[in-house]
């Protein structure tokens, strides 16, 4: 799943956490969709083993009769992640408290955790992770622990091993009732590893990408919670933003365009753009208007051709001898 990190007025009260996401090690892993070629998926889980080799677990598959080979430092490679030092998972005494602090109202003994016991950014940070780079797939609404370490120390500035949750997912998958998992993901490490991979015809894979209605989905309340809003740690809010129209994540409505006749001289010239700009015309009405100057409208047409058929008897009556 691509994340949907397009900000709006629509979803402005989610738009500290976009700016966040935007900024963060993981935005690559969260928005890179190469295209998808469904037969190459199927090859590459089909043919699948583990090994090691040197102490180190690897993946091997066969994909377009060549060797394909996934280890943990491959996907830190192709993902873009500088986690080799990172943290696999918190102790639950960790867990359960930085989930406090993110406003989690449903804290017990269990080391399962629901997603909708979340304020809506917090919902919104989960789920685009749940979705993007967890190997779930079923129960979207609850996580374990090493994704609730991921979001803590994804939001507390810590660096977390997301390579490994990554590898350790796949090598999960591999018993008898694999599923096609980490669509985009394979894709780029099929392209990075196989330079010549054919493009086969009428095979690829639509990826699927959040629509804005998550945001939508995120914001709603559940009867189960209080509805408090609990904000985002302060080390989370991009800091030194750029003023609208300079590098700003919405960017600003398009100006018209400066005319192009000289400006006044005794004039500024700042102000005579103002004054000498022309209306925007969109490009459907100037088409249809130049369409309206080559073809005559039928009812023109049909003035015209009266005109001719009354030239014509007039004419005829003049000749009469």
């Amino acid at each position: 799943m691509v994340a949907c990190l397009e900000k709006t007025e629509e979803n402005a009260e989610f738009h500290q956490i976009v700016d966040f996401l935007s900024t963060c090690l993981i935005n690559y892993a969260l928005t890179v969709s190469p295209t998808i070629y469904a037969s190459y998926i199927k090859q590459f889980w089909n043919t699948t083993t583990s090994k090691t080799v040197n102490s180190v677990k690897q993946i091997h598959a066969i994909v377009d009769g060549k060797v394909v080979v996934i280890s943990e430092s491959s996907v830190r490679s192709d993902l873009l992640f500088n986690d080799e030092d990172g943290i696999a998972c918190l102790t639950n005494d960790e867990i359960f408290e930085n989930l406090a602090l993110m406003g989690y109202e449903q804290l017990s003994t269990k080391l399962t955790f629901q997603k909708g016991s979340f304020s809506p950014q917090w919902k919104f940070l989960i789920h685009t992770i749940l979705h993007c780079i967890s190997s779930k797939s079923t129960a979207w609404n609850e996580f374990s622990t090493n994704l609730a370490s991921a979001v803590i120390c994804l939001a507390k500035g810590q660096k977390f091993n997301f390579s490994k949750l990554i590898f350790d997912g796949m090598l999960r998958n591999l018993d008898p009732k694999r599923f096609l998992m980490y669509l985009r993901f394979l894709q780029l490490f099929l392209n990075n590893q196989l330079k010549d991979l054919p493009e086969p015809f009428n095979d690829t894979y639509e990826t699927p990408t959040h629509s804005k209605k998550v945001f939508s989905n995120m914001a709603r309340k559940s009867k189960k919670i209080s509805g408090k809003v609990t904000p985002l740690f302060d080390s989370m809010l991009v800091q030194n933003q750029a003023p609208e129209g300079e590098g700003s994540a919405i960017p600003p409505e398009p100006q018209p365009t400066p005319s192009t006749s000289q400006p006044n001289v005794s004039e500024p010239q700042t102000e005579s753009l103002q004054t000498a700009t022309p209306p925007t015309v969109s490009h459907e009405l100037q088409t249809e208007a130049h369409f309206e100057q080559i073809l005559p409208s039928p009812s023109t047409y049909q003035r015209k051709q009266r005109k001719t058929q009354k030239h014509r008897r007039a004419k005829k009556v003049t000749e009469l001898p």
